[in-house]
C-alpha cells in the first residue's frame, strides 16, 4: 500500500470508538490463528496497534506475550483506570496482579507449560495450534480462578483472595473467572450480532432476546457482559432498557426490576452517570470539543429512560435518575452563568483615554468566549431535558441582545476616535463579529464585517482629501 493509503486506513481506525477497535483486533487475531488471509490481516493489526498504543514502534506480536493470549476474550469489557465499574465491565489493572497469582499458585505448573508451548508456536513460525493451545489454558485458568472467588464453608475466602491482590482487584477475580469459562458462548453471541444495530425497534429487540436465550448466559455474573456486547452494537447504549422491558412485558419499574434483565437500567443509569461525571471535568477544565456530543448523549439517554420506562421519583431508579439531571444541571449552570461577564470584558467599550497605546484583545480569551457562546447555544438545544431551561433561555437572550447592540456601537466607534486607540478597536470589532456568527449566522456576521470596513473607509476619505 501506499503511504497515503496506510495514512487513510489509520485515519479511520483512530476514529472508531476503542469497543469497535478491540472488537475489530480481536477478529483478526483470530482470522491469523485460523491461517485465513494472513497477510492482509497481519497488516491491519499491526496498523491497528499502532493507533491504540499510539506509537509507530514496531509493536510485539501478540503470540509473544501470553497473559494477553489469556486474557482475550476480555478485550471487549476493559476498562482503563481505578474509576468504580459497573456490571459487565473489568479493570484492566486487574489482570496482571491475576495473571500472577496464576503462575504463583493458581495454576504455575500449567503456567509454564503454557510458555513453553507459545515458545514452540514461535520457533515453528506457524500459528495453526495456537487457538487450541490458548483455549485450553483458558479453562485451566478459568478453574482456577473461579475455585478461589467461590466461597467454601469453613474457609478463610478474603485470605486466600487477598494473596491476588488488593480490594479493586479481588471485586474483578470472578468476573474475570466468569467470562474465560464463557468464552465459547460469549464468542457465538459476537457472531451472530449485527456489527450496528441502526435501530433497536420491536423486531430488533425481539431477534436479540433469542440470541441470548442460552442458558449459560443468564446467569447473574455473564448476563451483564452478554449485555454490554448488545450496547457496544447499538447507537444509543441505553438503548438497552428496551431489552429489560420487552423480558418483563411491561415498562413498570418494578416488573423490570424483578428479572435478570433488570441489570440493564442498572448499567444505562451508570453509564449516564460516568458520563456526566466527564462532563463537569471536561467543563471545569475548558474542554469544550466534545460537549455537544455529550449532552445529546445524555439529554437521548435522560429523555429515553424517562419516556420509556415508568420510573418513580422514590425509588433507587428514579433516584439515581434524578441525581444525574441533578448532577448536570449544576455542572452546566454555574458555567452558563459565566458567559455574559466574561463577554463584556472583552466587547466593554471604553473612552480613548482609557486605552493604553500598547493595549490588545487576548485571542485566547476570544477563543474561550467564543467557546462559551456556543456551549450556550448547544445547551439551549437540549436545556428542557437536562433542567437547566430557565438559566439558558436567560443568558442566551442576553447574550443576543448585548452583543448585538456592542457590536453595533464598536463598528460606530471606527468612525472616529484616536487613531492610537485604532487597532484595539478593531481587535474587538473582529471579536464582536465572530460571536454575531455564533448567535445570528453567517449572513448577519459578513453584514457587520462589511459595515466594519465601510467606517474604517469612511474614517479615512476625509483625510486623504484634507
Amino acid at each position: 500500500m501506499s503511504q497515503t493509503s496506510i495514512e487513510r486506513l489509520r485515519d479511520y481506525l483512530a476514529q472508531l470508538p476503542p469497543q469497535a477497535q478491540a472488537l475489530l483486533m480481536r477478529e483478526f487475531e483470530r482470522a491469523i490463528e485460523r491461517g485465513e488471509d494472513t497477510s492482509v490481516a497481519s497488516f491491519v493489526l499491526e496498523q491497528l496497534r499502532k493507533v491504540v498504543r499510539g506509537t509507530d514502534e514496531e509493536a510485539r506480536p501478540r503470540v509473544d506475550d501470553p497473559a494477553r493470549l489469556l486474557f482475550r476474550p476480555l478485550e471487549p469489557f476493559l476498562v482503563e483506570g481505578n474509576a468504580p465499574v459497573r456490571p459487565g465491565r473489568i479493570r484492566r489493572a486487574s489482570l496482571l496482579p491475576v495473571w500472577q497469582w496464576l503462575n504463583r499458585e493458581g495454576a504455575p505448573d500449567q503456567a509454564r507449560e503454557f510458555e513453553a508451548a507459545l515458545a514452540r508456536v514461535r520457533e515453528a513460525g506457524t500459528t495453526s495450534d495456537l487457538e487450541v493451545t490458548v483455549r485450553g489454558f483458558q479453562h485451566i485458568a478459568a478453574d482456577a480462578i473461579l475455585k478461589i472467588a467461590t466461597p467454601l464453608p469453613g474457609g478463610d475466602h478474603q485470605r486466600a483472595l487477598a494473596r491476588i491482590g488488593p480490594p479493586k482487584v479481588i471485586e474483578d477475580v470472578l468476573p474475570i473467572g466468569s467470562v474465560l469459562q464463557a468464552r465459547e458462548a460469549l464468542d457465538t453471541l459476537g457472531g451472530r450480532l449485527p456489527s450496528l444495530l441502526r435501530v433497536f425497534a420491536d423486531s430488533q429487540v425481539a431477534s436479540i432476546g433469542a440470541c441470548l436465550n442460552v442458558p449459560s448466559l443468564q446467569t447473574p455474573q455473564l448476563l451483564p457482559f452478554a449485555l454490554s456486547l448488545v450496547m457496544q452494537r447499538l447507537p444509543a447504549p441505553w438503548q438497552i432498557i428496551r431489552l429489560a422491558i420487552t423480558m418483563a412485558a411491561s415498562d413498570d419499574e418494578i416488573r423490570v426490576a424483578a428479572t435478570p434483565y433488570g441489570v440493564a437500567v442498572t448499567i444505562a443509569l451508570h453509564d449516564l452517570s460516568f458520563l456526566a461525571a466527564s462532563l463537569r471535568t471536561d467543563i471545569k477544565r475548558g474542554h469544550f470539543d466534545t460537549v455537544a456530543e455529550q449532552l445529546k448523549t445524555l439529554h437521548d439517554g435522560v429523555r429515553g429512560l424517562r419516556t420509556e420506562l415508568d420510573l418513580r421519583n422514590d425509588s433507587s431508579w428514579g433516584k439515581q435518575l434524578t441525581s444525574i439531571r441533578a448532577d448536570i444541571s449544576g455542572a452546566l449552570q454555574s458555567e452558563i452563568d459565566s458567559v455574559p461577564g466574561r463577554v463584556r470584558r472583552l466587547l466593554r467599550q471604553r473612552a480613548d483615554k482609557d486605552i493604553p497605546a500598547s493595549a490588545k484583545v487576548d485571542a485566547g480569551e476570544v477563543d474561550e468566549a467564543a467557546a462559551l457562546i456556543d456551549f450556550v447555544a448547544v445547551c439551549r438545544t437540549y436545556a428542557s431535558e437536562l433542567a437547566i431551561n430557565e438559566v439558558t433561555l436567560r443568558t442566551y437572550s442576553d447574550l443576543q441582545q448585548y452583543i448585538e447592540k456592542s457590536t453595533e456601537s464598536l463598528v460606530q466607534s471606527l468612525r472616529g476616535g484616536d487613531a492610537r486607540t485604532r487597532g484595539y478597536r478593531q481587535m474587538q470589532v473582529k471579536a464582536a463579529i465572530r460571536f454575531c456568527e455564533i448567535l445570528f449566522g453567517q449572513d448577519y456576521a459578513s453584514l457587520m464585517s462589511r459595515a466594519a470596513e465601510n467606517a474604517l473607509t469612511g474614517e479615512r476619505k476625509p483625510s486623504r482629501a484634507g
